[in-house]
């Protein structure tokens, strides 16, 4: 005859109390605000590893762009800079396949319009007439973009003492603008239409432009 296997946990007709059933009388309840503050811990930690994930992969992928071409990063503001000063020689072109815009930033009434005529005799194609706020230390300043730079030095050759500054036009016109300490006009038969190079800075010592 088989006995039946003994009830650990009855002794005497008495129950018995085990280890587990022991911590769990003694185990406190969680503080409810406790398991609030956890919950948002482990929230904030959350969110701060996928923010870090998205700044990782968004680094890397505009690295990517930069490198291979498909995206260009803004360039400074053209300044008159060996960086932004054309090298090499220019040939002087006819004047009537120059575009210019006159600006007055000289604070002279009437200035920009008086030049745009001398230059409309040169048979320059004149185009805008106006004002500037570019403060100007040159007499002058021809401004304009890579496809300009013929056109710049051609301008040049006819404003003495001016300077060259690089802008992002992508047409080949040019701008002339005018300082306080311009006077005048090269005369027409001094002009020098040899090939030259552009001048981006005013040689050391320059007063200023003489006619």
């Amino acid at each position: 005859m088989s006995r039946r296997p003994q009830d650990l946990s009855q002794y005497h007709g008495h129950h018995v109390v085990n280890g587990t059933e022991l911590r769990t009388q003694f185990e406190e309840e969680p503080d409810p605000s406790e398991r609030a503050s956890r919950k948002w811990r482990r929230i904030r930690h959350g969110i701060a590893i996928t923010l870090l994930v998205g700044i990782v992969v968004a680094g890397a992928g505009m690295a990517w762009a930069v490198l291979s071409g498909r995206l260009a990063l803004p360039q400074p503001a053209s300044q008159p800079t060996v960086a932004t000063c054309p090298a090499g020689k220019y040939d002087y072109l006819p004047p009537a396949k120059v575009a210019v815009n006159v600006l007055n930033a000289a604070g002279k009434d009437g200035l920009a319009a008086q030049i745009a005529g001398e230059l409309k005799a040169r048979a320059f194609a004149v185009k805008t007439v106006g004002n500037d706020r570019l403060a100007v230390a040159a007499p002058a300043v021809v401004r304009g973009g890579f496809a300009g730079e013929a056109a710049a030095f051609t301008l040049q050759r006819n404003v003495p003492g001016s300077i060259y500054v690089r802008d992002g036009r992508a047409d080949a016109s040019v701008d002339l603008v005018l300082g306080p300490s311009f006077k005048a006009l090269t005369a027409p038969g001094l002009v020098d239409q040899t090939p030259g190079p552009i001048v981006c800075t005013l040689p050391t010592g320059t007063a200023g432009a003489g006619g």
